[in-house]
């Protein structure tokens, strides 16, 4: 059992299970750590980045698809994580990325379409908070 002190200043306590009784709780801790990472990376590339939506039956096609879902899903978290210029730690969200990608499109639509001054809405203090719109919080 482990335990951690929320922000809140509430206990929480986590109970991690193995059939190996001689494994230290911080291995254990490492290890579940490990498996949900990969599990939220085939999440991710099961729901936006079209791991599942392949419709090829050979197997160098599969290989390209599979390969290509995940390097769009790579590629996503890499630019994210150049973009971070904040003090907190780096959290990705494939969900808030999308998301953002998408306001940013609309705003830039937007702008072309109206016939808009860029400088003015692009340089405004509040565009952060414009662009950050739907995202989920970290």
């Amino acid at each position: 059992m482990i335990s951690e002190l929320q922000p809140n200043g509430k206990s929480k306590n986590i109970l991690l299970f193995s059939t190996d009784i001689a494994l230290p709780a911080e291995q254990i801790l490492e290890y579940y750590q490990a498996r949900f990472q990969i599990e939220f990376i085939f999440r991710d590339r099961k729901q936006f980045t079209g791991l599942s939506d392949c419709q090829c039956r050979g197997i160098q096609r599969l290989d390209f698809h599979f390969n290509s879902s995940l390097i769009a899903l790579n590629l996503a978290k890499y630019e994210a994580y150049n973009r971070h210029s904040s003090p907190a730690p780096f959290v990705f969200s494939m969900a808030s990325y999308k998301r953002l990608e998408f306001n940013r499109h609309l705003l830039y639509t937007f702008i072309n379409k109206l016939d808009l001054d860029p400088n003015l809405i692009l340089n405004h203090p509040n565009l952060s908070s414009v662009l950050s719109y739907g995202t989920l919080a970290a």
